[in-house]
């Protein structure tokens, strides 16, 4: 985890439900005797990310059923190693676009209410871009700083959201996973398979389609990023998004040789035993 990452470490859960009382009802002792949450249980996952956020920040932040639950120490960590690709830049004046925000919109609350960064969150799903635009209405001191924009077109990244003479310090991407429903459903069923056999860290749950599966899974919609950005190499001066494997790399990379990307930088990340890795590139 970033060493600079404020939600690393064991959590305080008194300080925790001062801030977010709802969660003191999955608060239990561990076998150890530690206070916990059942990581297997997404809506205990939502009451700690409640508290940890209104904690930090004084946010107040919900999710709707069946939507994707980020585990928020993660989602962190790529808000800071994305800052320190940019240089450490703090303030409205730094522009981000969030593609794929989801109704979390996690990443530009983070960012906005950590560095002050100013924030376009992208989404194709109606509904979702509708949720994460309310939770952030009522939060008054980081609404100014994120607008929310809805993608026509669910093969598209840049295209149609972004105007000509936009320019961005950086992009940033949790990619939909899957090529398909079959697809998600089996990760999904390997997922809690492993929760019966250890406990990990927190894991993402649930998710809506435009949340998990694209054209071409992970790495096809992560080409297509790379070709838009190619056509438009000014519109960011850094095109970033998560890879969750990284035997998807090599074929990523050559993708990015053929794009002539003049620098391509691999971020790794760890939190607990989740792997995970930034790839970030640049034509300037």
């Amino acid at each position: 985890m970033h060493a600079r990452n404020r939600f690393q470490g064991e959590y305080d859960f008194d300080r925790l439900i001062s801030a977010s009382p709802r969660l003191a009802e999955f608060v239990a002792p561990t076998r150890y005797g530690h206070p916990s949450v059942d990581f297997a249980d997404s809506r205990a996952v939502a009451a700690l990310n409640e508290a940890l956020l209104a904690d930090a920040y004084g946010v107040r932040w919900s999710l709707p059923q069946g939507a994707l639950c980020p585990p928020i120490p993660g989602r962190a960590d790529y808000i800071y190693y994305l800052a320190d690709l940019i240089g450490g830049k703090r303030g409205s004046a730094v522009r981000i676009i969030d593609i794929g925000s989801g109704a979390n919109g996690i990443y530009p609350i983070i960012g906005a209410a950590e560095f002050g960064w100013s924030f376009v969150a992208t989404e194709i799903d109606k509904t979702s871009m509708r949720w994460a635009r309310q939770v952030v209405r009522v939060n008054r001191k980081i609404a100014p700083l994120i607008e929310h924009r809805l993608q026509l077109d669910p093969l598209k990244i840049f295209a149609g959201v972004t105007s000509a003479a936009e320019r961005f310090d950086a992009s940033m991407c949790n990619p939909p996973f899957h090529a398909s429903a079959k697809e998600a459903a089996d990760a999904s069923r390997r997922k809690r398979r492993n929760l019966e056999l250890r406990n990990p860290e927190p894991l993402n749950f649930g998710g809506s389609v435009s949340e998990l599966i694209t054209p071409g899974g992970e790495t096809g919609f992560i080409e297509r990023m790379i070709t838009e950005s190619a056509a438009r190499p000014r519109l960011c001066r850094w095109f970033t998004t998560l890879v969750s494997k990284s035997e998807r790399l090599p074929q990523l990379r050559r993708a990015l040789k053929t794009a002539r990307a003049a620098e391509v930088r691999i971020i790794e990340m760890a939190q607990g035993q989740k792997k995970s890795r930034i790839l970030a590139w640049t034509f300037q």
